[in-house]
Formats: C-alpha cells, structure tokens, sequence
C-alpha cells in the first residue's frame, strides 16, 4: 500500500447528540471566555507572537547590514621599519654642495619608523550585502513553517481545552442534579419520619421503624452534603479552567439537556492537527537537509566601506576614502562532516515517518474507541429510563399500600431506595453520555475553533 495515498477515514455514526434550548450556547460563551483567560493559553500565544517575530527576522537577513566602526590608537615600541634615506641621498648632496659651492643641501639621517601607528583614527561606515546565500532562504521557509506549527500546537491545546471546559461543566450539572435528586428524597424520608412518629404515638407503629426513618434521614443528609461538596470541587475546577474565582458560581440553564437522535456523519482524521504538525516537521527536516547539502554551494557577499582615516584627527582629501569589493567563500574540505549531516538529517525524515504511521494508528483506534463508548453510555441510558420509570411505579404502589399499612416499612425503604439509586445513575449516565460525545469530538477534531 502507497503510505502517502493511504486514506484512514474513520466512518461512525453518530446515533445522538446533547441538545439543550440555550445550553450549547451557554457552552459556547464559556468556551470563549476559556480562551479569552486561560493562563496556559496566553502562554502560548506569547509563543506564537516570539515565532512571527523570528520569521520578521529571518526576512531581515535578506537586507543589506550596515554600521559604524570607529577605532583610535596610541602606540610605542614594537616593530619598526628602517628606511635608509641618509645613506642614499647624502653623496647626492654632498656632490650638488660642491656643484653650487655652497650648503644649501644639508645631511640628513637615516629615518626609523614603528610599525604601530601612533595618534592614529580610522572612522568608516561598513556596508554588507549577501548575494548568494541559500541558508537565508531557507531559514526563512523554516521560520514560516514554525509558525504554522506553533499554530497547531496552539489549536491541539484549545481543542483539549475544550474537553476540559465541557467535562467540567457537565460534572458540576451532575452534582447540582445529585443535589435535586437527595433534596427530593429528604423531603420523602422526612415525611416518613414523621409518619412513623405519629403511628408510635398513637399505639401503630413501632420504636425499631422510628429509629430507621430517623438513620435514614441521617443518611441522606450526609449523601445531599457530599453532593454538594462535590459540586464545589467541579465549579473550583471549572473557574480555574476560565481563570475566574474558584468559588464564583457557575452560569447555565434551567432546561436539562435531552438526547435525540442525530445523523450519520464521517470522521477524518486527518483534520487533527497532531498529523498537520508531523507533516510539518517533515517539511522543516527537508529543509534542514536542504541547508546540509547546500554546503557546496559558495557564499558572496558585497561590502562598501565609506570612511576617513589619518594623524590627530585631520580630516581632508587625502584621509577621506572609500573601499568597495567582493567576498567569496568557496568551502573545499570538511573532513565530510556535512555529509554525516546530511545521512542523520535523512534518519531523522525516517523516524518522522513511522512516528507519523502511528500516531494515525492511534488517532484511529482513539476515535473508534470513543465512537464505541458512546454507543455503550448510551444504551446504558436507555435502559436506566426503562428502570426510572418502573422504580417510580413500584415506589408509587408501595408508598401508597405502607400508608394504608398493606406494605412493611422495610418494603418502603427498599422501594424508595431503588428509586432513589436509580435516578442518580441515571442523572450520571445522561453526563456520561454527553461526557463520551465531547470526547468523540475531541478526537475527531469536530469542533469549530473560529
């Protein structure tokens, strides 16, 4: 099989979807605000700004450079160069002397001057310009493929966040619904605490029942204030994913979300940026192997020196110049280090490549898996409707028939507990359910980041 024409198209469907009047877009404005303040977030923005920077410095490499070079010297000893002056024009004098009878040409000494010029400045405005250099070019390709990379990095940490936001959000509705769910219920015990009172007090009833309804509303209480705890614990995460106050209250509707049925859909994975990212850095490893084997290649620059240079600071004609040319470097021997470059920079293209097979292997596996959960969580909702409303029929008989004393306090009990132990399970598995198609989402990349 051709590995760059291999298509891993994972097709699913999609048999529901988490429908609320205002919830998904209660969903989506805390979304926005989770992108707006999350810490980690900003973090990375600030990467992505220092990346388009270094691009606008790559770019600048392609302009001349110029600057300002001043240099002032004192010098004593050293090296000197004798010029014997004396020596060749003294006979030359002595003999114009006799010529003109007169000593209008005296003797002169021979001269001795240091190498090391003293009181002396050079003043000059450099200039350089690269002709033909290919890193620049390609350091600036690279530079642009960072920032596309840097880009996605960013999306796969907002994509989580996403996850993130929405998870927490549905624990904490599960813990405000656990909330409803005991309040109901101590309303219930606490109305056969007092039933079970008035029977003991009127000769019916029996301390044993008294003494049960009274742990029961014990035990309700401290499930209602653990549910509660609970609660605190999603909302705390939920504001420090939005970088709010821990304890701020959480905003969201009074309609509860409802599951329907919802179309097929196919699901690419190649829309994950994780894959977009490899195959980036396969393009930046190209690059990089591009550079080595451009070693070869000679480098020219020009350059342009305007400047002066001269004793005790005079400057005039003579010590005003200018000096232009060209620089050429021609590599000939590198002891093949470049090519050891290049055989590594080509076991890194290969490792990127079965990196980049695997990870669609478990992008694969990742989305068929969390396609299955859903159907699972989902089914297992459907069954805890079934049993919600036989509890509640069950419940309703059994309070009535213990009313009219036909049924036992025992019997009571176990009825109003399996009611009460299914509509927990169910209120967990609605979430679990939208739990599983935020995932399914993460996976498959599906939700919109613009």
């Amino acid at each position: 099989m051709n590995k760059k024409k291999m298509t891993w198209l994972l097709t699913v469907t999609v048999l529901f979807v988490g429908r609320h009047l205002n919830g998904q877009d209660i969903i989506r404005k805390h979304i926005d605000q989770a992108f707006e303040n999350n810490l980690v977030l900003k973090e990375k923005m600030i990467s992505l700004e220092k990346s388009l920077i270094a691009l606008k410095e790559a770019q600048s490499f392609f302009l001349p450079v110029a600057s300002f070079d001043a240099q002032y010297l004192l010098a004593e000893g050293g090296r000197t160069i004798d010029i014997p002056v004396g020596t060749l024009m003294n006979p030359v004098y002595s003999t114009l002397n006799q010529l003109t009878n007169s000593d209008k040409f005296p003797k002169i000494g021979n001269v001795s001057e240091p190498l090391n010029p003293n009181n002396f400045y050079d003043v000059r405005i450099k200039t350089v310009m690269p002709i033909i250099n290919p890193d620049i070019r390609i350091n600036r390709d690279s530079k642009k493929q960072q920032i596309s990379l840097q880009q996605y990095e960013l999306d796969i940490y907002k994509r989580e966040l996403v996850k993130e936001v929405k998870l927490a959000y549905f624990n904490y509705l599960t813990a405000t619904r656990a909330i409803d769910i005991y309040r109901s219920t101590l309303d219930v015990v606490h109305q056969n605490l007092k039933v079970n009172r008035s029977l003991l007090q009127n000769g019916k009833g029996l301390p044993a029942y008294v003494s049960r309804a009274e742990s029961e509303v014990s035990k309700v209480e401290i499930q209602l204030q653990n549910a509660v705890n609970d609660q605190k614990n999603a909302r705390s995460y939920f504001n420090f994913l939005l970088n709010k106050p821990l304890g701020e209250e959480i905003v969201s509707s009074s309609e509860e979300f409802v599951l329907e049925k919802y179309a097929d859909t196919v699901a690419n994975i190649y829309e994950r940026e994780e894959l977009k990212s490899l195959s980036l850095v396969s393009k930046i490893n190209n690059n990089v192997l591009k550079m080595n084997r451009a070693f070869r290649t000679p480098r020219l620059n020009a350059f342009l020196d305007l400047g002066s240079q001269g004793f005790d600071f005079n400057v005039n004609n003579k010590s005003l110049f200018y000096l232009a040319g060209l620089q050429l470097k021609v590599p000939i021997f590198t002891g093949k280090a470049n090519l050891y470059k290049i055989e590594q920079t080509k076991l890194d293209a290969r490792s990127i490549a079965l990196k980049n097979d695997n990870t669609i292997q478990q992008l694969a596996l990742a989305a068929s898996v969390s396609r299955n959960n859903i159907n699972n969580a989902y089914n297992a909702w459907l069954s805890l409707l079934k049993q919600e409303e036989s509890a509640k029929k069950y419940f309703q008989l059994i309070n009535r028939g213990f009313q009219e004393g036909i049924n036992s306090f025992i019997e009571f009990l176990d009825a109003r507990n399996q009611l009460t132990t299914v509509q927990l399970q169910l209120n967990i598995q609605k979430y679990k359910v939208m739990t599983a198609l935020a995932d399914y989402e993460r996976q498959t990349a599906s939700y919109s980041l613009k």
